[in-house]
């Protein structure tokens, strides 16, 4: 016989019907409901919370907590005055920092620190400079202004 659509039917065992719990000890799920006998989770309205571990200790209570962490730090991305002079500008902004690829592009904060040489009088624009930093810059003539 071909397979039309007013012939088409499921696999043999393919559906089977819910299982009604808790409707009665002839059903076969009566009583308890499948829950077991006792206990916390045969409760209705159980949950268990995250990490529970059955009464051990939970794991995020074993490990060890050490140190101090200031919710009020900065944290500044790094650049240093070699990579600004292969920058080649005179005047470097915080824009022009974050358009190159010394620091992340999504960095909210930029600091400069003083590794290498600078012959040349450049004005650079950044959240904080190193005393280094600082001295090299105005050493070779330029200014390092701070940007709030």
């Amino acid at each position: 016989m071909p397979t039309r659509l007013n012939n088409l039917h499921p696999p043999k065992g393919a559906k089977s019907k819910k299982k009604r719990i808790g409707r009665g000890n002839a059903s076969g799920s009566g009583v308890t409901a499948g829950r077991g006998d006792n206990g916390q989770k045969s409760r209705s309205g159980y949950s268990r919370r995250f990490g529970f571990e059955g009464g051990q200790t939970p794991l995020f209570k074993r490990i060890p907590k050490r140190g101090f962490n200031n919710p009020f730090s900065k944290e500044y991305d790094i650049i240093n005055i070699y990579q600004l002079v292969k920058l080649g500008k005179e005047k470097i902004t915080v824009e022009d920092i974050k358009k190159s690829s010394y620091v992340d592009k999504d960095a909210k904060l930029i600091k400069v620190l003083g590794d290498g040489d600078i012959k040349e009088a450049i004005t650079v624009e950044a959240h904080k400079f190193s005393k280094s930093a600082k001295e090299k810059i105005e050493e070779a003539g330029g200014s390092a202004k701070v940007v709030s």
